[in-house]
């Protein structure tokens, strides 16, 4: 029995229906039969999804525009898409994240892996931002925000429509406050650190709860250590080091912005005498310091995404390569480089070799001490492998 109050489409003949039903959450163009009724359906229409055989395999959200023609929202084909459904959804995923950590703040929603394709929910105690990334839940974004409100509490709700996926989507640019409000950077407690989120004009969020584990696992690193944050944006690395014993941290980043927060959180977490800024290029602060003679027991470079796409995935591994070589020569004998990609195009084979490369062309020897990637409260789906943008490598150099 299908659902007779949404419209149908089908795969063609040749689709790869089995995949779908295996738990493959996208239908791409070319998969689905586009005769004029599908064509005529408003971006973001929900439809009953059939096999060639008319067969109905679920419940999808249509976007005509989009690569991603189809995604599935409900493999029960009677599923209906209001309010309780948004709900079921959240409070399956609120009891993770309620299982992982002691306090409220974390990615609340992770997209596809979450069920709810192509949102993203970051959590700041009792504000939540919602990134409604696809166009069923741009067109229902008061439903889901009420859910979402009945579900975990929250007294504030902001919805952050930027990005690339939004574009891709055919979905305008929006940021506004759609419930409560917001007057000041909302303090995160993290690893022992307080981080100041700008919520409202920081970047994505304002904060990446996706490092957590990996800012645990340098702050271990970190006891009595002289340290150097690259690319720290409001301090990520350095207030976890500091948090965790450091002798000093040095933060630099190209935003004036993302430095103040920074230092306000190292004054929030009673760091601060032991935390210094530096603003300018990356690439130009990494051979100016080489140039004083700076050495470091723990260096970390945490850069944007430099292979957003397929057409940058060649200049962004060139990118890497040259964080990793002017990196390597501020890191004492026997310390510690960690090196992070947030690059959907380039993977983890490519990114390490590219790292590797960087290391050995300065002239170190290196051993891998640790892969890492985002943390828990990201979950994948096994079907979409690259989904897993967040690496992060440590080397010991020279051992």
């Amino acid at each position: 029995m299908t659902h007779s109050a949404y419209p149908t489409v089908r795969l063609k003949p040749k689709a790869e229906a089995r995949a779908i039903r295996h738990g493959f959450p996208w239908v791409y163009a070319n998969e689905l039969v586009t005769d004029r009724r599908t064509k005529a359906l408003e971006p973001g229409s929900i439809a009953i999804l059939e096999d060639s055989d008319r067969k109905a395999m679920g419940v999808v959200t249509v976007n005509t525009g989009s690569k991603i023609i189809a995604r599935m929202l409900d493999r029960n084909p009677t599923a209906t898409i209001d309010q309780n459904w948004f709900e079921t959804r959240f409070e399956r995923a609120l009891a993770h994240r309620t299982a992982l950590f002691d306090e409220p703040f974390y990615r609340l929603v992770h997209a596809e892996a979450d069920g709810l394709p192509g949102v993203i929910v970051d959590r700041f105690g009792d504000v939540a931002v919602i990134q409604p990334n696809a166009a069923y839940a741009d067109g229902m974004f008061d439903v889901l925000a009420a859910a979402l409100e009945q579900v975990s509490g929250v007294s504030t709700i902001v919805k952050n429509g930027s990005g690339r996926a939004r574009s891709l989507e055919g979905l305008d640019e929006e940021l506004t406050v759609v419930k409560g409000s917001i007057d000041a950077p909302v303090p995160v407690p993290m690893n022992g650190a307080t981080y100041m989120a700008d919520i409202l004009g920081g970047q994505k969020t304002g904060l990446f709860f996706d490092q957590r584990p990996n800012h645990a696992f340098v702050q271990r690193l970190c006891k009595d250590a002289k340290t150097l944050d690259v690319f720290s944006h409001v301090g990520g690395f350095s207030l976890a080091a500091l948090a965790g014993g450091a002798k000093s941290a040095l933060a630099v980043d190209s935003s004036a912005a993302a430095l103040a927060l920074a230092e306000q959180g190292a004054e929030a977490s009673g760091v601060a005498d032991r935390f210094a800024t530096r603003k300018g290029d990356a690439f130009a602060m990494l051979e100016e310091l080489a140039k004083e003679g700076e050495i470091f027991d723990v260096v970390v470079c945490d850069p944007p995404a430099f292979a957003p796409s397929k057409k940058a995935l060649e200049a962004g591994l060139r990118a890497y390569e040259r964080v990793a070589r002017l990196a390597a020569p501020l890191v004492k004998p026997g310390g510690y480089l960690t090196l992070c990609s947030c690059s959907h195009a380039a993977d983890l084979t490519k990114f390490r070799n590219a790292s590797a490369r960087g290391i050995g062309r300065a002239g170190r020897r290196m051993q891998l001490v640790r892969t890492g990637f985002a943390g828990p409260d990201h979950p994948l789906l096994p079907h979409l492998a690259e989904s897993g943008y967040l690496k992060s490598l440590t080397f010991r150099l020279d051992i």
